[in-house]
């Protein structure tokens, strides 16, 4: 409705610019052949509000609140430029606008790229992208997301690069990526830190291979990646996912287990352990995330979300575990209106964080947990 209220607007701005008499120069504002390029232009604005009350409960600390906040909000541009040439931007209002150093865009700005068919097969990606990352955690936009686990709630998901995709066979698609590790220089990340090991590479880069797989008539459904990235020199990640969906008419099953091998610490969690400026080295990060969701009507669906997490780092040349976490996230979904996309929600949010006998003893660590329930409502908006 409203894109062709405005294609005939730029219409009858196209007729009242023709020149009034045959020797004017006069030009249109907006070419006639121009106008046909809106049809493939769409226009998103992705917004989450919420209201919260939480707690949180650690040590001798504890702290509750209850707000309003702006989840998610990020306005989108992508469309068909040529038959076999797409481009997709999206800036997300709700992060800090820093320039970064390496990529030079701002943080807030998560997907600027181009995507070329090369031929019914192939398709290459250019600019800044997603990670080609595994699992159906990561597959969901933020906008849906209340809560990560605790690497993709610290991973870098959106650099720059190049990828490209393979169709091989009908229900098999294989990606691989070439990507900066990180979006800002040595420096600019890690500060005054001086190791041995920790030092900038020549080139930060990432490389990233996926598979998805289709299996069952759409019942099955997989997405596994392998990734390696150096972030300093000579020390780098390797990062597994497998992705697993099971579906049928009501009932949507999905399962995930990462493995993050870090010889320097990306994810922050050990490093924040030790607290004591340093980075944490050698550390092991391994995760299972599990959602089931069921429809019990058109309008009214409920999901349940768990996830576990253990972070492993090496002391004294042994690998020794140092903290798990858990998550626990029910949510109900009502969904108004027939044919638009958007829900509202109620969710209560529980994480809880444990940590080993080691880690309390030498670096004074202590066992926490925070609570959440929100409320409030998604709308994924096609403006045109």
């Amino acid at each position: 409705m409203i894109k062709s209220f405005l294609i005939g607007f730029f219409l009858l701005i196209h007729m009242l610019s023709y020149p009034q008499a045959k020797d004017s120069v006069a030009r249109p504002v907006l070419p006639i052949e121009k106008i046909e390029l809106l049809k493939n232009i769409n226009f998103t604005f992705d917004m989450r509000v919420e209201f919260q009350a939480y707690t949180f409960r650690g040590g001798d600390n504890y702290y509750n609140g209850i707000q309003f906040q702006n989840g998610f909000t990020a306005l989108g541009i992508s469309g068909k430029v040529h038959e076999r040439v797409h481009f997709t931007f999206r800036n997300r209002f709700n992060k800090n606008r820093d320039v970064q150093t390496l990529d030079r865009l701002g943080n807030d700005i998560e997907l600027a790229n181009i995507n070329i068919e090369l031929n019914p097969k192939f398709n290459l990606l250019l600019g800044k992208m997603n990670a080609f990352y595994g699992g159906y955690e990561y597959e969901f936009s933020p906008l849906y997301v209340l809560e990560y686990n605790d690497v993709f709630n610290n991973v870098l998901a959106f650099v720059t690069g190049a990828g490209i995709t393979y169709q091989a066979f009908e229900n098999h698609n294989f990606g691989l990526q070439v990507l900066n590790s990180r979006t800002m220089h040595y420096d600019d990340l890690y500060g005054d830190v001086v190791a041995e090991n920790i030092r900038e590479p020549d080139w930060p880069v990432a490389v990233v291979a996926n598979w998805r797989g289709n299996f069952f008539d759409g019942k099955f459904q997989t997405i596994y990646s392998l990734s390696h990235s150096n972030e300093v020199k000579n020390r780098g990640t390797t990062f597994f996912t497998l992705g697993n969906k099971y579906q049928n008419r009501d009932l949507t099953l999905m399962y995930d287990f990462q493995y993050s091998f870090e010889e320097v610490d990306t994810k922050g969690v050990m490093t924040n352990l030790f607290n004591d400026g340093s980075i944490a080295e050698e550390v092991l990060y391994i995760e299972n995330w599990l959602r089931a969701e069921y429809r019990f009507n058109p309008k009214l669906s409920g999901l349940l979300t768990l996830m576990t997490s253990s972070a492993y780092a090496k002391i004294e040349d042994n690998q020794k575990h140092m903290r798990r976490s858990y998550g626990v996230i029910p949510t109900i979904y009502y969904s108004p209106f027939k044919n638009f996309d958007m829900r509202f929600f109620l969710a209560y949010i529980g994480r809880y964080f444990d940590h080993s006998n080691y880690a309390i003893e030498n670096f004074e660590a202590s066992n926490y947990n925070k609570n959440e329930v929100r409320a409030g409502i998604i709308a994924p908006l096609l403006l045109f």
